[in-house]
């Protein structure tokens, strides 16, 4: 299990990503062409996108511990699933360094509640990540994904929400059929509500609904925001205040690897007007508290 004591960062956002292949027909080759163009990275191109064993041995090099997950969205773009199981067990295999979460398309209603507690119990997984936009569902939606949003809190385990603008998509035609509505912040709001004792993590700066994301934050004690998907050069200068000031104890260090690299994130945080006394909230304290290591 990881040593949070040695490690010297939480990175609470990065994707454990099928590699492509050149017998895929699926679309999948050219949405990560298309999102290595949106970020500025080649990590996307054809052939290059790191097996979870290269994130493993990247982030153990580095000494920063990482939250990795897949992103159930077959029914939406028909992308092959990288199932759970897989990457649970490979996060197993490298538990020195890799936390696992894992994904579950909240449509799937009871059975996928099942496969919830499932990976929870045999698999050791520690929460689920939602991409409302990838899934094609508003998260505030009962009948849609309320049954595995249930699941979630029944076990106790942290729940992660793409918000804001997303790269998947961008740039090609009718944006590979995301649509962006799903993902503005306030829709969150209502499953705080509705699930008061779930943790629940804003994935990203939730551009161009930024402020409402940070109204949820704030107003409720359960929902926090990672600040991956951005170069904190780029921060809005409310979010960058927000982070500074009250929600100091909500802000959660997150790459999005490895569309941004940890290496990348750390050097343009190193230089953004973060104080000095919230640094290391950001970077480990606050991520150990979400995942209940310290009080």
């Amino acid at each position: 299990m990881v040593d949070f004591s040695k490690v010297e960062a939480i990175d609470f956002h990065t994707h454990a990503e099928e590699p492509c292949d050149s017998c895929r027909d699926d679309g999948y080759n050219e949405f990560q062409t298309g999102m290595a163009a949106y970020f500025r990275n080649p990590a996307g191109a054809e052939g290059m996108l790191p097996t979870v064993q290269d994130t493993a041995a990247y982030y153990r090099a580095r000494n920063i511990a990482a939250v990795i997950f897949p992103v159930d969205a077959e029914r939406e773009t028909g992308f092959r699933r990288y199932s759970n199981e897989e990457v649970a067990s490979l996060c197993a295999e490298n538990d020195d360094i890799l936390i696992p979460f894992a994904s579950v398309d909240p449509h799937k209603g009871r059975a996928g509640a099942r496969e919830v507690r499932r990976l929870v119990r045999e698999f050791g997984v520690r929460g689920f990540k939602f991409h409302p936009t990838m899934q094609g569902f508003f998260p505030n939606d009962r009948a849609a994904c309320y049954t595995v949003l249930e699941a979630c809190a029944e076990e106790g385990v942290i729940t992660l929400f793409h918000t804001g603008q997303t790269g998947v998509g961008s740039g090609m035609r009718g944006g590979m059929g995301m649509r962006l509505k799903y993902s503005n912040p306030m829709h969150i709001d209502d499953v705080a509500v509705d699930f008061p004792d779930m943790k629940i993590v804003l994935a990203h700066p939730s551009f161009p609904w930024t402020e409402e994301g940070l109204a949820v934050a704030q107003h409720k004690p359960n929902v926090y925001i990672d600040m991956s998907g951005w170069s904190p050069r780029y921060f809005p200068e409310i979010f960058t205040r927000y982070a500074n000031s009250i929600l100091k104890r909500k802000m959660l260090f997150g790459s999005d690897w490895p569309a941004i690299t940890p290496d990348r994130w750390l050097k343009d945080f190193a230089e953004a007007p973060f104080k000095d006394e919230v640094r290391p909230l950001i970077l480990k304290q606050n991520a150990l508290r979400l995942l209940g290591e310290v009080e």
